[in-house]
């Protein structure tokens, strides 16, 4: 299983469903509150879920039995997808994509009314859940999120260790040599890119805004002519990813990654590291348990860079969920969404950061809070328009394929260097900039 998130910057994919011109049923225009009777809702709701795992564990049937304590007349079944992205967005042609959803990250945030029912006023929901900003259009919220995802890298401790390196790099010139000194010191390879899989890839983008530490980094993509310039985050970040497969300290043939088996090659020690959300911490350790390893051997630490002598770790929402403006049974979809993300402990069981305010951070922020790692939640005022910039530059900042290209030019694979691919991508970039008025 994996989970996909939303990424500040991300894409808006060419899909048939931005074409459809309301085929999702036109804009709801009535807010859909949660139930204040719990007795007088009925009816039954498809829940879509990126979270097949859950559904072949039985995880997500337990939390439906829990939920029926409270809503008794509500019947909820879960259809679990692989290929969540490419089956949701093919489902969203028709009106039959559920009742309530993941938000797909190829929906232009414009279209939310289109194709889904607001769940509240940016006002009100904005006091009690995080992000609310990502999923408002016109005042009203189409989308709230069960956990919030940190940025930084999931690593084998013992590796490390063994490897002599007990502190977290501070810079990327240090994370290098730490990776080197995992080479040199291990049997470990140091670093897996999960190239072939793609979609860990696109976590390269989430380091935005952890260099700098600005939450604003994100809106300032509409105003930076070149942001792949010198001294800027995506420079330093897609820097790092080039110069760690440059100098050989990831797997030998990238084609070849496998995500699942990465899962057990982490947890048995042999890779070292991998740039994740938090969330892949515990199926991480989960790996380690099944693998008779001490989970505890795997940690998380921020991206290495300080900003006044501190880290910065970007705080960014994982999934949205919304209700299919199309559902006959909203009331019941509405209710799912509140019990789920309040009150059903996925978050914290998945040591998340929950979507609910003033939640405690999971255990694995211990270790962040001790050496005063600064948490940054990036803005989502001017989304809209960097994926305007994004979509007219071709570049695609949610996808995989520019950092495919990356680690290709850094191992040989394809013509060029580091300085051609950036030169074209701040060319792209400025040009669309000036396209949709940046």
């Amino acid at each position: 299983m994996r989970r996909t998130h939303v990424v500040a910057g991300g894409s808006a994919l060419v899909v048939a469903l931005a074409a459809c011109g309301g085929t999702g049923g036109g804009r709801d225009t009535g807010v859909v509150p949660v139930p204040g009777d719990p007795a007088g809702v009925t009816g039954s709701i498809t829940v879509l879920t990126n979270r097949t795992d859950q559904v072949q564990d039985g995880t997500l049937k337990g939390y439906a039995a829990e939920f029926n304590k409270t809503y008794p007349k509500v019947r909820v079944e879960f259809q679990g997808l692989t290929d969540y992205e490419g089956d949701v967005r093919i489902r969203m042609n028709s009106k039959d994509y559920g009742d309530v959803l993941a938000i797909p990250n190829a929906v232009p945030t414009s279209q939310y009314p289109t194709f889904f029912a607001p769940l509240g006023t940016a006002a009100d929901l904005s006091r009690t859940y995080e992000f609310t900003q990502a999923t408002t259009v016109a005042d009203k919220v189409y989308g709230i999120p069960n956990i919030v995802t940190a940025n930084g890298f999931v690593y084998n401790k013992a590796v490390w260790r063994q490897a002599g390196v007990t502190d977290w790099p501070k810079t990327p010139a240090a994370f290098v040599e730490a990776l080197k000194a995992i080479r040199a010191r291990t049997a470990a390879t140091p670093y897996y890119t999960n190239y072939k899989d793609a979609w860990p890839l696109t976590n390269w983008g989430n380091a935005l805004g952890s260099p700098s530490c600005d939450a604003a980094a994100n809106d300032r993509l509409t105003t930076t002519r070149q942001p792949w310039a010198a001294g800027q985050d995506l420079h330093v970040a897609d820097t790092l990813l080039h110069d760690i497969v440059r100098d050989k300290l990831s797997e030998a043939d990238p084609n070849t990654t496998n995500w699942e088996n990465s899962k057990n090659l982490i947890a048995t020690g042999k890779i070292g590291t991998m740039w994740l959300g938090s969330w892949a911490v515990v199926q991480m350790r989960e790996a380690a348990k099944k693998a008779g390893r001490d989970p505890e051997d795997i940690g998380f630490m921020p991206f290495p860079a300080q900003a006044g002598g501190a880290f910065c770790t970007v705080l960014r929402p994982d999934y949205q969920y919304g209700i299919n403006v199309n559902s006959r049974n909203k009331p019941a979809a509405r209710a799912w969404i509140d019990w789920y993300v309040n009150r059903s402990g996925d978050a914290e069981k998945a040591l998340s950061i929950s979507g609910v305010k003033g939640r405690p951070l999971p255990s694995i922020f211990q270790p962040f809070e001790s050496a005063g790692v600064r948490f940054v939640r990036i803005s989502y005022a001017k989304y809209t328009q960097v994926l305007d910039i994004d979509k007219a530059s071709e570049i695609g900042l949610n996808k995989p394929e520019y950092r495919q290209r990356i680690v290709d030019v850094a191992r040989g694979a394809a013509p060029g260097d580091l300085n051609g691919v950036f030169k074209d991508l701040n060319g792209r970039w400025s040009e669309a900039q000036g396209t949709v008025g940046g």
